[in-house]
């Protein structure tokens, strides 16, 4: 038999495999248990794979969570540019958009969605 497992310590992910192929099998199902969850999959950041006991090779996983400084200020910009109604504050790792309208806020997600940024994103608390 062969010894797989994934560990988790706060937000990281340690996998350990016994060759490259099971680890690639890993990370598989990694981001269909993430999509089940409505999770991007694109919010793990690989770290780079390193030999451990053995033939055996680890990896350690990271999940993102929050939104970066440099990001949300790269965010806050291209909607004040954008000269909507709506007002962009930066709460801790958190970005909350307000507006009278929720087709303003519809339009600004719709503008978030097209720019081309690393970090995945989710949009929560609408209003009704």
């Amino acid at each position: 038999g062969s010894k797989c497992e994934i560990t988790r310590k706060e937000n990281d992910l340690t996998v350990l495999a016994d060759d490259q192929l099971k680890l690639d099998q890993m990370h598989e199902l990694l981001k269909v248990h993430f999509t089940r969850r409505k999770i991007e999959p694109s919010a793990l950041d690989y770290k780079t794979v390193e030999k451990a006991m053995g033939n055996s090779v680890r990896q350690v996983i990271t999940v993102k969570q929050g939104i970066p400084q440099d990001v949300a200020k790269l965010i806050t910009r291209a909607v004040k540019d954008s000269k909507m109604k709506v007002q962009v504050a930066i709460q801790g790792d958190e970005l909350r958009v307000t507006g009278k309208k929720r087709d303003d806020l519809q339009e600004a997600i719709a503008l978030l969605r097209t720019l081309k940024i690393e970090q995945p994103l989710q949009f929560e608390n609408f209003r009704d």
